[in-house]
């Protein structure tokens, strides 16, 4: 039962949650927490992984590799499992799986199993990302409470992301072990506290079956489509091996498309795929992430081979936009509420686009209160912007049995980005490599590549502009809810 308060609804911060909801939500950020610490932490220790395993650095770009395409391959089914089977059952299983993976990483004595263990991670992280966050989506009303939550929620991701730069460069001079050991407790607590805390959910009942078909070759087309993007700059994008695997794609993809359109219960329903802020938000996650990880590369080899930084130096390099993403992204949702997503993420987008041309000035004796420092403060603040925007856009709107579908289709906008443009990335900068490698030469093959996620950023930015336009605001009224911990919003008409 609902009983609406006699008052008008105060502004979200306003709202008092109980401790049980705060609870959810620490869960909840926990394993977005690790899913993006894992995915940052690994890079720093490559090299020490390399020299103790005795690995060569194909296979080392398969430990990378293998988490990805676990993760990019699987979260359309993730997703859409979370419906069906039920947020709270796959989100908690998952997360055991990433416990035990984690541990099994930090013991392995050889690169296959090493790839085996990064691969389990991220099918696991294909579940917990979608059904975390269409617990929250369905948990907190849609309007202030939501992007509240979603904001705080997002920031964790940022944060995990951030601080798995430093804690890898830490932990591996002790041992790159423990990189891959130091998920396994947090996430064993935050399964044991989910227990506890996570609002149980009923499964989908008129899901008009199971559309395997669609799972199978949605799932198939993904896994092709990112293990192809990953081997590509290795066998070379003109290769008929890289060509023939695009093609058996757009096959897959093809009659996916044709198996949703007729399946009374399909894994993605292509009419969400109608509305114009929907398809912003997707195209905007992969410019957003994809040129992100780009600089990221980019900068880590300037940092590391050509200036001569340790791994530690190089990750407090980063720590400034970090930091700056945890400080602010918790003030994002009423911000959100007064401005709407679409100026935000073309701010964010205006931001990031800046600062990546700034970046253009570096050179090999550069100051970086002057040069690096501006660049790394206003990528952090697009950050901050875009990344609670998007994820806010592509889940208003949209009904509760729906999404942990839109969840599923966000982060794999999202990650099948990053794949992507790194690939077109270190393509553009393998291209352009010197055959006589002095620092300067090597530098300059580095500048296509920064101009290419220069022009990432814009793609991201006019297509957000797009949708930019003039709303009204609404007012909202909050329903308490005595039997869950949800609050409901009904518009009132200014």
């Amino acid at each position: 039962m609902t009983s609406p308060l006699t008052t008008p609804a105060a502004p979200s911060s306003a709202v008092r949650w109980t401790p049980r909801l705060w609870g959810t939500l620490l869960v909840l950020c926990a394993a977005m927490f690790l899913d993006a610490l894992d995915v940052s932490m690994v890079g720093v220790a490559l090299p020490s992984i390399g020299s103790d395993l005795d690995l060569s650095t194909s296979t080392l770009q398969w430990i990378v590799s293998g988490y990805i395409l676990g993760y990019g391959g699987l979260l359309l089914l993730g997703g859409r499992t979370a419906d069906l089977l039920g947020r709270r059952q796959v989100f908690l299983v998952a997360l055991g799986v990433f416990a035990v993976a984690s541990l099994l990483g930090g013991l392995v004595d050889s690169g296959p199993l090493l790839i085996a263990s990064r691969f389990v991670k991220g099918l696991s992280a294909a579940f917990t990302a979608p059904a975390g966050l269409s617990i929250i989506t369905t948990t907190f009303a849609e309007g202030p409470l939501r992007n509240r939550a979603l904001s705080i929620y997002t920031t964790c991701a940022a944060t995990g992301f951030s601080m798995g730069l430093v804690l890898s460069g830490l932990l591996t001079e002790a041992s790159w072990r423990l990189t891959m050991l130091l998920p396994a407790p947090v996430a064993l607590i935050a399964l044991l506290a989910g227990l506890k805390l996570l609002p149980r959910s009923e499964r989908e009942k008129d899901h008009n079956g199971y559309d395997i078909p669609g799972a199978v070759i949605g799932t198939a087309s993904m896994l092709l489509l990112v293990f192809t993007v990953v081997q590509a700059p290795e066998v070379g994008w003109g290769s008929a091996r890289t060509l023939l695997s695009f093609l058996a794609v757009a096959v897959l993809l093809t009659v996916f498309v044709l198996v949703e359109r007729r399946s009374p219960g399909p894994l993605v329903r292509l009419g969400v795929l109608r509305s114009g802020n929907q398809v912003r938000a997707q195209l905007g996650a992969l410019a957003f992430f994809g040129s992100y990880v780009g600089f990221q590369f980019l900068t880590t080899l300037y940092m590391q081979s050509l200036l001569g930084w340790s791994a530690l130096h190089t990750a407090l390099a980063f720590l400034p936009a970090g930091a700056l993403v945890a400080v602010s992204s918790t003030k994002v949702g009423s911000i959100v509420d007064r401005f709407g997503t679409q100026r935000l993420i073309a701010a964010g987008f205006a931001l990031m686009v800046v600062g990546y041309a700034l970046f253009l000035r570096i050179n090999l004796d550069p100051v970086y209160a002057a040069v690096i420092l501006p660049s790394m403060l206003l990528i952090g603040a697009a950050c901050a912007l875009v990344f609670p925007s998007l994820n806010i856009q592509a889940t208003n709107g949209v009904d509760d049995h729906e999404q942990g579908m839109v969840s599923g289709l966000l982060n794999t906008s999202v990650q099948v980005g990053g794949a992507i443009f790194l690939a077109v990335v270190t393509a553009v900068v393998t291209a352009g490599a010197p055959e006589h490698a002095t620092p300067q030469a090597v530098l300059d093959s580095y500048r296509p590549g920064l101009v290419v996620v220069t022009g990432i950023a814009v793609a991201g930015l006019l297509i957000t502009l797009t949708g930019v336009r003039t709303r009204r605001t609404t007012k909202s009224v909050v329903v308490a809810r005595s039997t869950s911990l949800e609050a409901d919003r009904v518009p009132v008409r200014d």
